[in-house]
C-alpha cells in the first residue's frame, strides 16, 4: 500500500538530533545537548591559542547555531586601517564550525575543507558578533554558514563553510569531557 495509507496522519523523518513530525510541523528532540559539555568545550575553545591570539570568544553553541564575539582593535587592522579580511574569515569559519559541531558524534572531530566569504562592509574598530547556522549535515560532510555583524547590527560579511568529519580525531575530547548528549 502507499505510504500515505500506512501513515495517514504523521510522516516521520529522523536526523541525528531530532525526530521531525511533519503532519503537525512538530520537532521532537531525540537527544539534548548536555549543558555541562557545552560549558567545558566553550572553556577549552576560548583558552586555545588561536582564539586568544585573535581575541575571539565562543559565547554559545547549540544544535544548529552558534555565537562568537570579538572586540576589533588595532591588532586586527590591515595597513589601510580596516579590519583584515582574514579576521572576518576566521570568525565566520569558527561560527559555522560550532553550529555544525553538535551534529557530530562524541569523539569525532571536524576540519574545514572549503570556505567561501563575501565581504560586505569595512570596519575600523568595535565589537563584532558572528552567528553561525547549520545548513546540512551528512555522514561525513557538513555545511554551515556564518554572518558577521557590527555592534549596530550592520552585516559586515557572510560566508559558507564545508566541513569534513574526522573519525576518532577529536583532540578536544581528552576523556575529561562530560557526555555530549543527554537522552
Amino acid at each position: 500500500p502507499p505510504r500515505s495509507t500506512l501513515f495517514p496522519y504523521t510522516t516521520l523523518f529522523r536526523s541525528r538530533s531530532c525526530l521531525l513530525q511533519y503532519s503537525r510541523k512538530k520537532v521532537i528532540p531525540m537527544s539534548t545537548l548536555n549543558k555541562e559539555f557545552v560549558a567545558a568545550v566553550r572553556e577549552k575553545v576560548n583558552a586555545c591559542g588561536y582564539f586568544r591570539l585573535l581575541g575571539m570568544q565562543l559565547i554559545n553553541f547549540e544544535i544548529g547555531s552558534s555565537v562568537i564575539k570579538l572586540e576589533a582593535g588595532e591588532k586586527h587592522l590591515q595597513p589601510f586601517g580596516v579590519v583584515h579580511g582574514g579576521v572576518l574569515a576566521s570568525i565566520i569559519d569558527a561560527a559555522a564550525f560550532w553550529a555544525v559541531f553538535p551534529e557530530v558524534d562524541q569523539g569525532k572531530g571536524m576540519t574545514t575543507v572549503d570556505l567561501k566569504i563575501n565581504y560586505l562592509a569595512p570596519l575600523r574598530e568595535g565589537k563584532i558578533v558572528a552567528r553561525g547556522k547549520i545548513i546540512k549535515m551528512g555522514k561525513t560532510i557538513g555545511l554551515g554558514e556564518g554572518t558577521v555583524y557590527d555592534q549596530f547590527g550592520k552585516i559586515l560579511a557572510h560566508g559558507v563553510s564545508t566541513l569534513m568529519v574526522l573519525p576518532n580525531q577529536n583532540q578536544l575530547d581528552d576523556g575529561q569531557l562530560p557526555e555530549k548528549f543527554i537522552d
